[in-house]
């Protein structure tokens, strides 16, 4: 496995990992600091959101070319 295939892999995890946790929000889940302070929700998940798009950008340049999968 070469590094870009190694890195595009770990990407793709930390995505699958991302919009897990979107999901999670989405159901209701709630957040706390390890002080036991509530989590921003809607700012967790915009974070997250930014975060995804992000990943989908550089998966998209580390990714085979279209037609090449």
């Amino acid at each position: 496995m070469s590094g870009s295939e190694a890195e595009l892999e770990r990407l793709t995890a930390r995505r699958v990992t991302l919009i897990y946790r979107l999901d999670l929000i989405a159901q209701g889940a709630r957040l706390t600091y390890d002080d036991g302070s509530a989590v921003d929700m809607a700012s967790e998940k915009a974070r997250l959101e930014e975060e995804v798009a992000r990943l989908d950008r550089k998966i998209a340049v580390l990714g085979p070319a279209a037609g090449q999968a």
